[in-house]
């Protein structure tokens, strides 16, 4: 993937990081994860729930729940084209995921200092049912791009 060019806007610089970093994202790909929407501090992902999703009790699994939300919430804080990791993260579920529903996670920008940043993101269903909530943290790691040239 080329570099951008510096004449970038923010929105442009979000997009081309959403599209760099999904043609690597193979769990996201493997998941059948779709980025819907990518902007400064933001994103949108969207996933259908799969039978080999489902847990024991017949629901979703709570990890492919929270991996979509982890996943928003990676689109959302590396959209500046900074590489930023997750440094920690924490997750509520609030209502169960049935085969077949096709769940959003829309990750927030909430405060983003120096190399330290804090993100929202709320799970829902198709229906507009919270699922889950979720809060990531993340470290900027200085001097290095999201998406990485590849000349």
């Amino acid at each position: 993937m080329p570099e951008p060019p510096p004449a970038l806007t923010a929105q442009e610089t979000a997009e081309f990081v959403g599209t760099g970093m999904f043609a690597n994202d193979h769990a996201s790909q493997w998941m059948g994860m779709r980025v819907t929407s990518v902007a400064p501090g933001r994103a949108t992902l969207v996933m259908t729930v799969r039978g080999e999703m489902l847990n024991g009790l017949g629901s979703c699994q709570g990890g492919f729940i929270a991996t979509l939300a982890d996943s928003a919430f990676a689109y959302a804080c590396n959209s500046y084209n900074e590489m930023t990791v997750a440094s920690g993260f924490d997750v509520d579920f609030m209502a169960p995921a049935r085969l077949g529903d096709v769940l959003s996670a829309c990750a927030v920008e909430v405060s983003r200092t120096g190399r330290t940043g804090v993100y929202d993101a709320e799970v829902t269903n198709q229906r507009g049912e919270r699922i889950a909530v979720f809060r990531g943290r993340s470290y900027t790691i200085k001097g290095k791009t999201s998406v990485i040239s590849s000349s």
